[in-house]
């Protein structure tokens, strides 16, 4: 979890000491450990913040923020059993809660469970259908259960939803790829380097998908793109001299070969 600014983090190394003394020297709410317990993760002492979460519950057993919290804190020490435990005690307080919904599929993915994943984030959806990010995990899932056009459904509502969504573009031309739509996932990933140039997975596979569709020039000069990059990226550089060789630059493909 990143800290924007250093203000930012002067202000909680102050606030936890403030914290600190106001719950030892007045009523202790639930309200004020879920405070506490937010400043402690953000400075990712997930521990520590999992102790004051559960101090809230105790004070308040009903309290859906100080699960889901927890929860969080739980999934970023890997522990995510516990969390999908907690994202069901926010379900069992709220059944409306999508982000319980969403993080309990993020949970079943990261335990393999990808059905399990599936339903939480379609019942994410259900409830809330404006977040592009649940769109985005569902189609990551649909992709890993090889059921592309599902994932290039999913990636196309989140782009709907955040048009300059990168990521959605890049995982979606991987999906057009997949199912023999080469020229779909070039403008795909096209799409994807236009809103980050920097982006380079995305210049890797459209050199890829050039390949396959014999423009070898274009493959080089994406690859070339990956190297400027990345230097020392041996795809790249493996990539980039087979596409040399098959247009006879048998020299420099050698060259990037032995890189």
């Amino acid at each position: 979890m990143e800290i924007n600014t250093q203000r930012t983090m002067r202000k909680i190394f102050y606030l936890i000491p403030i914290l600190s003394i106001a719950l030892a020297g007045y009523g202790q709410t639930a309200e004020e450990f879920v405070d506490r317990g937010d400043a402690k993760a953000l400075l990712e002492d997930y521990r520590g913040a999992i102790g004051d979460y559960t101090k809230a519950i105790e004070i308040n057993p009903k309290d859906e923020e100080a699960y889901l919290f927890r929860g969080l804190a739980k999934a970023s020490l890997e522990d995510y059993r516990g969390a999908i435990a907690d994202f069901t005690k926010v379900i069992e307080i709220n059944p409306k809660n999508a982000n319980a919904y969403y993080y309990y599929g993020i949970a079943n993915y990261r335990l393999q469970d990808y059905w399990g994943a599936i339903t939480n984030f379609t019942k994410a959806i259900e409830i809330n259908p404006n977040e592009a990010e649940i769109f985005y995990s569902r189609g990551n899932t649909k992709y890993f259960l090889e059921d592309y056009s599902g994932a290039i459904a999913d990636f196309s509502k989140a782009i709907e939803l955040i048009p300059d969504y990168t990521d959605a573009y890049y995982n979606r031309g991987r999906s057009k790829s997949a199912i023999g739509n080469y020229t779909g996932a070039i403008s795909d990933y096209t799409k994807a380097t236009e809103i980050d140039p920097n982006n380079v997975n995305a210049f890797l596979y459209r050199g890829l998908t050039k390949v396959v569709l014999h423009d070898d020039r274009g493959a080089i000069a994406d690859f070339s793109k990956v190297i400027e990059f990345d230097p020392m990226n041996k795809d790249a550089y493996y990539y980039r001299g087979m596409a040399k060789i098959a247009i006879g630059l048998i020299d420099s493909g050698c060259w990037d070969l032995r890189n």
